[in-house]
């Protein structure tokens, strides 16, 4: 059942390349222009900082799953409740159908979702000023930290699977897969920007990872209502 989590969340993270172009591939075309002229290979350097703030968002995201999952972990500890995470487990599974039907672009209803977290970005972008202009690669990691926060569908629906794990432990591997899907569309750029996007935007491959994800989703709803 975990196990599965793992796969679909690194999943989820890999083929919404496109969905992170749109949110993020601003910010990361923005970062990579207005990076400081430093001797040496100038591939490199640029390397450093790219790695660096990816370092700093997938961080963001882990933190975010252990925090999750911890949550309900500690919840269920408090009030003794032996069923509720077959419940959220049970919500996961739906929102993972969800996450497939987004990828496999049948449905894009996850996009509201986005919604819940603006709020929270309202109170957590003013401190992005504090860590510009970036001049070292430890600034790159807190503008990473900083980034991680930014509403995301995709985020959200996979952090459902950090809360049914019931395990900070649990919920913070499932982000971290998650965020290492991300890193191939958020380090790449120019050419082989366009080449993997192209690739993750054929409907065959598309379809083909919607349905795998929906039958995560299946799966993980069939073993939630068996042990009910």
């Amino acid at each position: 059942m975990i196990e599965f989590n793992f796969v679909g969340a690194f999943l989820v993270g890999l083929m919404g390349a496109a969905h992170c172009f749109g949110m993020c591939g601003g910010l990361i075309g923005a970062f990579s222009a207005n990076l400081p002229n430093r001797a040496g290979n100038q591939l490199a350097n640029q390397l450093s900082f790219l790695l660096s703030y990816n370092l700093g968002r997938i961080t963001s995201y882990t933190i975010a799953g252990s925090i999750v999952g911890g949550s309900t972990a500690a919840l269920g500890a408090m009030f003794a409740v032996d069923d509720y995470l077959l419940y959220l487990r049970f919500f996961a599974g739906i929102m993972m159908i969800i996450t497939g039907l987004y990828i496999a672009q049948i449905w894009f209803g996850i996009v509201y979702v986005e919604k819940i977290g603006k709020g929270l970005w309202a109170v957590i972008q003013p401190l992005t000023k504090k860590v510009l202009p970036i001049q070292h690669p430890s600034q790159a990691i807190l503008a990473g930290m900083v980034w991680g926060w930014l509403p995301c569908g995709l985020v959200y629906s996979t952090l459902t699977w950090s809360v049914a794990s019931g395990s900070a432990l649990q919920g913070g591997l499932i982000m971290l897969a998650f965020g290492l899907g991300t890193l191939p569309a958020l380090l790449t750029a120019g050419l082989a920007a366009k080449k993997l996007a192209n690739w993750v935007q054929r409907k065959s491959v598309r379809i083909i990872s919607g349905l795998l994800l929906i039958g995560f989703g299946l799966q993980t709803i069939y073993v939630a209502i068996y042990q009910l």
